[in-house]
């Protein structure tokens, strides 16, 4: 079974949604880094089991992008479970299996970002459709030599990760294909909700 690799928050302001994730859930998201020609950068939160969560938004201290910033960062006006990755060791060879039973997940790109000490992470992906609002079938990633961003993360722990559509058999034929678990239930539009932190009074994330 692939491994959840990390949940993105998509928010159209990075210093607002980190301030309050950090109250909500009691542990400080670190700086990740600039994605520099594409206009974000992110913060990210351990979630245990080698998982994490990215918080991604515009940086203000880049020009304005040549294309839109990913996950529908420039048509938001708040905060939003935008997707989730699953982490495989040979991008190539998943993606020629899942294409085998008939979901086709797209090419694998070659992507990189620079961190606030200067070391520079690669990693390849598959790009999910960008025209809808939330990704319940995951992108699959693949860090290859680099050290996975998530050694050196606070962490809280994520409790659960499910989803709603409004057709539950067709979003689960794609997650079979990509060999990726993910609960769906009926529900009037797309959503992912994440419950995440310690005691009886857990953050959800929508």
């Amino acid at each position: 079974m692939s491994e959840l690799d990390h949940l993105v928050l998509a928010t159209p302001d990075l210093g607002g949604t980190v301030e309050r994730i950090a109250r909500l859930l009691g542990v400080e998201p670190v700086a990740g880094g600039r994605h520099t020609g594409r206009g974000t950068r992110n913060f990210l939160l351990g979630l245990g089991n080698g998982g994490y969560l990215e918080i991604i938004g515009p940086d203000t201290e880049q020009p304005e992008p040549a294309q839109p910033r990913p996950f529908g960062i420039d048509r938001l006006t708040e905060s939003r479970l935008a997707g989730w990755l699953v982490r495989v060791t040979d991008i190539d060879a998943a993606v020629a299996a899942a294409r085998a039973v008939g979901y086709d997940p797209g090419d694998p790109q070659a992507l990189s970002r620079e961190t606030p000490d200067g070391r520079v992470l690669h990693w390849r992906l598959t790009f999910p459709d960008f025209s809808e609002p939330t990704q319940l079938v995951p992108a699959l990633i693949d860090w290859g030599a680099t050290d996975h961003p998530s050694d050196e993360l606070p962490t809280v722990p994520l409790r659960s990760l499910e989803a709603v559509h409004p057709n539950p058999a067709a979003v689960s034929e794609h997650l079979k294909a990509l060999d990726a678990h993910l609960i769906v239930r009926q529900g009037n539009r797309p959503a992912l909700i994440a419950t995440i932190g310690d005691g009886a009074d857990p953050t959800i994330l929508l």
